[in-house]
This record gives C-alpha cells, structure tokens and sequence, in this order.
C-alpha cells in the first residue's frame, strides 16, 4: 500500500458520503452520443477516478507521484476513456498533451479533491485571472477544498470571510458550498475540516473597463482591511473624491474593502478612469 507523502499534501478521502456529494455536484450525465469530459487533478489513489468512470465519455487525470501513476496505470489503464498524465498541473501543457490522444477532447468539466498547498494557484489556472480570464471556461468546477478557503470562496460582501479572493474568484464565476467534510473523512486526517465547493464560470454583467486597474486596487483596497477603503485607497485617489464617488454610488462613505459586492469594486474602478492608479 502506498502511504500518503507530506510533499504533496497526500490526504486519501476515505468518506463515501463526501464522493457522493462531489460526484451530484459535478452533475454527470451520459449517453450513447455525449458525455461529460472530466479532468482529475490529483487522483491519488483513484478513489474518486473509479466512481467518476463509468459516468463520463472521458477523464482526464493528472497526477504528480511517480508512484501513484504505476499504480493507477496498473489498475484502470486499460479502461478506454481514462487517460493518465505525469507531471505537475500548474505547469503542464494540457492542450498540447491532448492533441496526441485523438480520442481525448478537451475536457468540459473539472472534479478533483485538490492539494490545499496550492489551492489558489490551481483555482487561477483554472479560471484565469480578472485582467487575463480563461478565454475556453469550464462548464463548471467541483473542488474539494480546505474549509477556511471555502468559506472565502462564497462569501458575502460584509462578512468577515470576504475578501479580496472573493472578489477575484466571483468575478469570474458563481460560487456555491457544496457540502462540509470533516477531518475524519480523509486518511491520514488533515489539521483542518474541508468542504465541496463548485464553480461555475460566468461573464460579469459590467465588466471593468481595465482589469488591471481592478486588480490594482482590489490589493490596495484590502491591504489593510480593519481601515476605511478611502484611507486604504488614498495613495491613489484623493480622499474627498473617492468620498464623493461613494455618495454616488450609494456606498457609505465609512464603508471598508469588505463591504463592497464584487459589482460595486467594477464599478467604483469603472468610475476612477483608466490610469488612474499609476
């Protein structure tokens, strides 16, 4: 049996409720003539692979340990539509990788129980950023991620989870909790309690007019967040103005980084000008 290795963030879910629980998530449909298209980031021990399989046209999996890809490869290599890949997604070439499976088109959905090390950058690779989104999105992302990240994920403006993630993430796509998993659900359990999220990309109704900028001032914005955005923000915009342009959007003066939705920061950003962090 292969043991859990710390250098990935090795927890093995365990937990039939939780597989569940992704699996109607992920909202599998097949049939004679269309299928879902999964990739798997992270497959482990295929725990989650095997439940997936007979539910999809094709997966896709991508598994970093050399170990855990004999294994797998040894176990469901020879089912036809599973396609095993080596290497470490954040820098893998998928689409040049599939271009030499002919029977593996890129996949429409994503279903994985993800490393939590390095859970944002999987989450921007798979979205894209707000200045340079994933011009082919997904039709929807189901992750099983740390609970704290989670809760940053679907938070609402005012609350203290919200934050600038929140804003990024929520930018370009709908977020909703799933379920909560606890600690207990993995082997060997991790120190901190988990949840299934899913993410479905969207084009937001306003759109900034310069992303950059947007991003620019959602760090700013949040740098210090126990102060006044007009204090956090002064560096950039006279402070009488920003007061005036929250006035006008109906913002209270007074108002911190956190209060505002994700429209509101496209808007007030919309509203400061091109350059006007510079």
């Amino acid at each position: 049996m292969i043991r859990p290795r710390k250098v990935f963030a090795q927890h093995w879910l365990k937990s039939e409720k939780a597989l569940d629980s992704i699996i109607q998530a992920a909202e599998c449909r097949k049939s004679n003539d269309f299928g879902e298209r999964i990739l798997e980031i992270g497959p482990g021990t295929g725990i989650l692979t095997r439940r997936l399989l007979p539910l999809v046209q094709s997966l896709v999996a991508v598994e970093i340990d050399r170990d855990l890809c004999e294994l797998l490869a040894k176990q469901l290599g020879k089912k036809e539509n599973f396609l095993l890949l080596q290497g470490d997604f954040l820098t893998l070439d998928l689409t040049s990788h599939l271009a030499t499976f002919p029977n593996f088109q890129k996949p429409n959905k994503v279903v994985a129980n993800i490393p939590y090390n390095i859970t944002g950058p999987i989450i921007e690779k798979l979205l894209g950023t707000i200045a340079n989104p994933n011009s082919e999105p997904f039709d929807s992302i189901v992750l099983l991620v740390q609970k704290e990240v989670a809760e940053r994920l679907y938070a609402k403006p005012g609350s203290k989870a919200f934050g600038a993630l929140s804003v990024r993430v929520q930018y370009l796509a709908e977020c909703e909790l799933i379920s909560t998993v606890p600690a207990a659900a993995f082997h060997p359990p991790p120190k901190v309690d988990s949840a299934v999220v899913r993410l479905r990309p969207q084009k937001i109704e306003i759109p900034a007019r310069d992303p950059r900028q947007l991003e620019s001032l959602l760090k700013l914005g949040f740098s210090a967040k126990r102060k006044m955005l007009r204090n956090n923000l002064q560096s950039v915009v006279e402070r009488d103005r920003l007061t005036h342009l929250l006035e006008q959007l109906e913002i209270n003066p007074q108002a911190r980084a956190e209060d505002l939705s994700t429209q509101q920061w496209v808007t007030l950003a919309n509203k400061l000008g091109v350059g006007s962090t510079e």
